[in-house]
């Protein structure tokens, strides 16, 4: 039998790379070149190993499955099973718990999830208030939560900006909720587990911890553990993991893994983003060195290196400072917006983002502050030195953001900060 010619159809589609799309491959060097010659401070992201970068950007990108692994509805899965079954074992030994979920394609996405898995519609859920610092998933009135639970909302004590676990613990016992949710994106004190968990226990909640923003911090030691008080643990596996963009459900009880695991599929999403699941094991395999808890630890002090140049220079720190990574900056006595702060950081080598500060006057578009974190900064290699002359340059911009001088010269200086610390 003679075999067909080969096709040429397909010359160059196993072989060319970026080149082959000059506009697409422009907008990649750029974001590369933004990276090198910027510092990252927003509290969601972090930088990535070579290895994660290799592990998600591989063949895995091609492979459709869907189902628990060694469980699977479609075939040719068994090294996709082989990869999702070590990064569920990772998890498990990282956090000190029994069952993983590791398919979530984001944080998101692992709250819904557990949500439509262990709630009805309808449900009371018992969260953060965005304004106070909760995180948009948890049951802002523009998402899925917000629309199909009903949500009632903690915040901060006004004078302490921290959580009063007296207050929730009186609105838990006026709406009974079925859930009770801690965690935010932009709350930088410690969270009373056990406190909120004895809360939970009074009327007969669940209680959820999304710990996306301190999972490394937990892994290492460094944070309260939501375990063994939490029912349900989500995270994402970026921002403190320094890892693959994507989420984790983690649990102890048994009898949670069938709705838990059904939450996440086929309820809130599809087939398993493979690449993402092999990213994920890689950053989680990392975690467990012991050079992550170094990491860990050198997060927390260049977060206070931060914290206290910034409040040396008269910048009000939200709830006094922060006992993570991140930390939340009332920008009201220097007479300047978050958006405004944003775009001028931004244009000079510094990037930030705006955000609400507990009982803001201010609409979000253009609130009273600004989200800081020390992570990516860390995972590039600074110390409390270069955290320093951060804090410095932060306040310099933020007392003359329309000096066109000042900026190019900050900028300048924070380029050839970067370039003593290159990445990849």
């Amino acid at each position: 039998m003679t075999l067909p010619a080969a096709s040429t159809l397909h010359t160059g589609y196993f072989t060319e790379g970026l080149a082959a799309d000059p506009e697409l491959a422009a907008a990649i060097t750029g974001e590369l070149a933004r990276q090198r010659d910027g510092i990252e401070l927003i509290a969601s992201e972090n930088i990535v190993s070579r290895l994660v970068l290799e592990a998600q950007g591989s063949v895995l990108t091609n492979k459709t499955v869907e189902g628990l692994p060694y469980a699977r509805y479609y075939g040719g899965a068994a090294f996709a099973d082989v990869i999702e079954a070590l990064a569920v074992e990772r998890a498990t030994r990282l956090f000190g718990c029994r069952f993983a979920n590791v398919q979530p394609h984001s944080g998101s996405n692992a709250n819904a999830g557990v949500f439509l898995g262990l709630l009805g519609l309808g449900d009371t859920i018992l969260s953060m208030d965005t304004a106070a610092g909760g995180h948009i998933s948890h049951g802002h009135p523009a998402t899925l939560t917000g629309r199909d639970y009903h949500i009632v909302r903690y915040g901060v004590n006004r004078t302490s900006e921290r959580i009063e676990i007296a207050d929730v613990r009186a609105l838990a016992h006026t709406h009974r909720p079925r859930l009770i949710v801690a965690g935010g994106s932009a709350y930088p004190p410690a969270l009373d587990f056990a406190g909120l968990r004895a809360v939970a226990d009074e009327v007969g909640a669940l209680f959820m911890v999304d710990m996306a923003h301190f999972a490394g911090l937990v892994a290492t030691g460094l944070y309260p553990h939501p375990f063994p008080h939490a029912h349900v643990v989500t995270t994402t596996t970026y921002k403190s993991l320094r890892g693959a963009r994507g989420g984790l459900v983690l649990w102890n009880d048994e009898a949670l893994s069938d709705r838990i695991n059904y939450g996440i599929f086929p309820g809130v999403q599809g087939s398993v983003m493979m690449h993402a699941v092999a990213g994920k094991a890689a950053c989680l395999g990392e975690a467990l060195k012991p050079e992550f808890r170094a990491y860990n630890e050198a997060v927390l002090a260049n977060a206070q290196a931060l914290a206290r140049t910034l409040k040396a220079a008269g910048v009000r720190l939200v709830s006094g400072g922060t006992d993570c990574g991140l930390m939340l900056a009332d920008l009201t006595s220097l007479g300047i917006t978050g958006d405004i702060a944003a775009k001028a950081l931004e244009k000079a080598g510094l990037a930030v983002n705006k955000n609400l500060i507990p009982f803001d006057p201010r609409p979000p578009e253009a609130p009273s502050g600004l989200r800081l974190s020390s992570n990516a900064g860390t995972a590039r290699g600074f110390g409390a030195a270069e955290f320093e002359a951060i804090g410095r340059w932060i306040v310099e911009v933020l007392k003359a953001p329309d000096d066109a001088g000042l900026l190019a010269r900050v900028h300048d200086e924070v380029r050839a900060l970067c370039r003593r610390f290159p990445i990849y």
